[in-house]
């Protein structure tokens, strides 16, 4: 069912923002204000919330019976078959909400979340005329704020990602390849009571470390070779992230130098999380550490993302982001140095920020350089 406190929270949006409505697609969105999760095809669906609070959902027949049970009878419900295409029902519902015959100074003006196709918008502005915003960020004031409810759903993926990869440091070791490693996280998930993937694991050995987002995984894991490990799951729809960096076999002097220095960058992150302190603030204090110690050239990104429903949301820790962290942001702090062709280390915990403004550490497993074999 729709979350009512939340749709009120998000009218008022709206009227702050001075937009007739917004219509979500397939996406975090929807999950977040009606836990619907719809699976992504070509036809059209999703729900029109205006800033009234009325709304109505864009159902396509084949739809009817899973998005009725989500919605409930509250929701108009404009049903369209697969022959006669989408964009009567569309219109349909806009005059509904009385959306429609607006021109000049009072046409209306219409959000459009990420989970809207492009081809689909073009016929959508054909079939109704509007003032079209982009709308991805709209809902980011209220899904950046996590409520009790949420920090827990939260506090415990992040538990069971630290329960899978103590196992992985267990497991990897040289001889194997990084799809072993992979499928040993699938089924440690399993294990620990996952519901899900917040994305693809990432294992990136050796040379394949210098890139961040890495996708082999035929590579077999040797001696010397650093091991980037990036995973996280799902609970309750809330994901964890966390990064950790294994050596396989004693690490030479440059490689002890490297790891005490993204070690001590991501430290410095979390530390900089205090009461007035800015995304800004947390990349600026990460990244002052690996400029001095000369590496910045080789620190890529930036030093963090938020998380809760999305994998990547809002707030962002990045040069440019004054604005104040707030109680409830959950946001990763993930230094690396990547040098191409040689390796790459990253270390990465989730934090909340706490009601004194201090951070919360979603991640416990050790951040200290573990030697394997």
């Amino acid at each position: 069912m729709i979350n009512r406190d939340r749709l009120d929270r998000l009218a008022g949006e709206l009227s702050e923002l001075k937009l007739d409505a917004l219509f979500m697609g397939p996406s975090t969105d929807l999950e977040y204000l009606a836990d619907l999760k719809l699976f992504e095809d070509e036809r059209v669906k999703g729900l029109m919330v205006a800033r009234t609070g009325k709304c109505f959902a864009m159902v396509p027949l084949l739809y009817r019976e899973e998005m009725t049970a989500a919605l409930g009878d509250a929701v108009s419900r404009k049903v369209w078959s697969d022959h006669e295409g989408f964009t009567g029902a569309w219109a349909a519902g806009c005059r509904e909400l009385g959306l429609t015959g607006g021109s000049g100074a009072s046409m209306k003006r219409i959000a459009i979340n990420d989970g809207v196709r492009a081809v689909d918008l073009i016929e959508m502005r054909a079939a109704v005329d509007f003032e079209w915003v982009n709308g991805a960020e709209t809902l980011s004031p209220l899904r950046r704020r996590k409520d009790e409810t949420e920090l827990g759903y939260l506090r415990t993926s992040g538990e069971i990602a630290d329960n899978v990869v103590e196992g992985i440091s267990k497991f990897i070791r040289a001889g194997i390849t990084e799809k072993d490693v992979q499928d040993e996280i699938l089924r440690l998930y399993a294990e620990n009571g996952a519901e899900g993937l917040s994305f693809s694991p990432i294992v990136a050995s050796g040379p394949g470390g210098s890139m961040p987002h890495y996708t082999r995984s035929d590579r077999v894991l040797r001696s010397g070779d650093f091991v980037v490990v990036d995973t996280g799951c799902r609970y309750h729809g809330y994901c964890s992230d966390m990064t950790r960096t294994f050596c396989l076999g004693e690490p030479d002097d440059e490689q002890r130098k490297i790891y005490g220095i993204v070690l001590e960058a991501q430290r410095a992150g979390e530390a900089a999380v205090r009461p007035g302190a800015t995304g800004q603030d947390i990349d600026r204090a990460a990244r002052r550490v690996i400029d001095g110690a000369g590496y910045g050239k080789y620190f890529l990104n930036r030093v963090g993302h938020g998380v809760g429903i999305a994998i990547h949301e809002s707030p962002y820790m990045i040069e440019g982001n004054t604005a104040p962290l707030e109680p409830g942001n959950v946001f990763s702090v993930e230094p690396g140095i990547y040098i191409e062709g040689k390796y790459g280390v990253r270390i990465e915990n989730l934090v909340a920020v706490r009601e004194d403004g201090t951070a919360e550490p979603l991640n416990k497993f050790t951040r200290e350089l573990i030697a394997i074999g």
